[in-house]
């Protein structure tokens, strides 16, 4: 679960690539085994980069009427008028949501005449899917870590209530 964790003097503690800090507390004695645990109190300070896209794919989907047009773009294709009917937009506002949506490669616009047409991207969102997965495993070992903490101190506990 745990891979090589390292504590360095200045109250870091390195897991899994990824720098953990706590500050320094006091704490009483019975919870002690709790305040001393490498995952307890600690805040996650993970410098990492990630690609614009990335970002920009993100950014697009945060918004509930994008995610509608990308929904419906998904049923048929659609220009930038039928798409502010049915959400009830100007004309203005839906072609900026198309706007963030085409710059994060989500969806591709085609001007014939007067009429623009969008439809869905070909972009396959790999790189999301792994940002995605590689967060989702990380959460479940620190859920696992915490479930094992609960059990250590549920366990400490009924031995505690069996010697008095």
């Amino acid at each position: 679960m745990l891979k090589n964790p390292r504590i360095n003097c200045d109250a870091r503690v390195t897991i899994n690539d990824c720098e953990i800090q706590r500050p320094v507390t006091f704490c009483s004695p019975e919870m002690r085994p709790l305040a001393l645990h490498p995952l307890i109190g600690y805040t996650l300070n993970q410098m990492v980069q990630y690609s614009r896209l990335i970002d920009a794919t993100f950014a697009a989907l945060s918004d509930h009427t994008r995610r509608g047009v990308l929904e419906q773009l998904g049923r048929s294709d659609a220009s930038i008028t039928d798409l502010a009917d049915r959400f009830h937009m100007t004309l203005t506002g839906m072609k900026k949501h198309v706007s963030v949506l085409e710059k994060a490669g989500l969806v591709t616009t085609e001007k014939v005449g007067r009429v623009r047409t969008c439809r869905l991207g070909r972009r396959a969102m790999a790189e999301e899917a792994a940002w995605i997965e590689h967060h989702r495993q990380m959460w479940a070992q620190r859920f696992d870590a915490l479930d094992d903490i609960v059990e250590e101190l549920k366990h400490q506990e009924r031995h505690h209530e069996r010697q008095r």
